[in-house]
């Protein structure tokens, strides 16, 4: 009967010593070679759940858009500037407006602009620095020189405009495509690229067209600065004289030369 017990006891021992030690299988059916491992499943279902969202968002990258038209914009169209030109007054201006050409600028600027005489060179030949003459040859200068340019910057915009508009209505109608031709996430990445490309150019573009508005607002800055100097330097100039020089009628002697209305 002892050694019943004994060999029991030893059976229960060694059942325990297997439980403890067995990984999480588990025959089915009462099969010995067929075993269910639950952290193996876990991981497949897992790893079958990501796999099915990466599906899910590749296919949502392929899905076009059908209905793309809310997105279109009109093009803002140029016509070409047509400037009358009767007696050469304005030579080379229709072409200065309308193409990129710093030589008809330059004509047209010259042709339209009043020249500086001879008689006047010589007769600035003997003023100094900031007198009113000068400064007013100089704002001369300054627009003689920015104004061809910016002639030359609005033909080049309009040139330009021209020039791109099969690429500005090409990249339009790609966007607007709802077919499967054009609306992969490359060829959607492959559109953006190009939208930026051309929106840097008109950006350029703009730029130029900006600083030539800068430089003519700096001249007509200039005349309006020189304009209101003057006229301070005049009022200055009257009230030295009327101090100096008796305006008494009754008290004259001499003829006042140097009188400023």
């Amino acid at each position: 009967m002892s050694i019943q017990l004994t060999r029991r006891r030893k059976w229960l021992i060694a059942g325990a010593v297997l439980l403890l030690t067995a990984t999480p299988s588990f025959a089915l059916f009462g099969i010995g070679d067929i075993v269910f491992d639950p952290t193996s499943y876990a991981n497949l279902v897992q790893q079958f759940t990501t796999l099915q969202m990466q599906y899910n968002t590749i296919k949502n990258n392929l899905t076009h858009f059908s209905a793309k038209q809310q997105w279109q914009a009109a093009l803002t169209t140029l016509k070409n500037t047509n400037v009358k030109n009767l007696f050469g007054e304005a030579n080379g201006m229709t072409t200065a407006l309308n193409n990129n050409s710093p030589t008809a600028s330059s004509t047209a600027w010259t042709a339209a602009s009043v020249p500086i005489s001879s008689s006047t060179t010589v007769y600035l030949q003997g003023k100094t620095l900031g007198t009113a003459q000068l400064s007013q040859l100089a704002m001369i200068n300054a627009s003689d020189s920015i104004s061809p340019d910016c002639l030359t910057a609005v033909g080049q915009y309009r040139a330009a405009r021209t020039q791109n508009a099969t690429a500005i209505s090409t990249l339009a109608a790609d966007e607007l495509d709802g077919s499967d031709a054009s609306n992969s996430e490359v060829q959607q990445l492959n559109l953006l690229n190009a939208a930026e490309a051309q929106k840097m150019a008109e950006m350029q573009t703009q730029g130029t067209l900006q600083s030539c508005l800068a430089a003519q607002m700096a001249v007509a800055n200039m005349e309006r600065r020189n304009s209101a100097a003057i006229d301070l330097n005049t009022a200055g100039f009257v009230q030295q004289q009327r101090a100096s020089n008796n305006v008494n009628a009754a008290s004259e002697g001499n003829t006042w030369q140097t009188y400023l209305p």
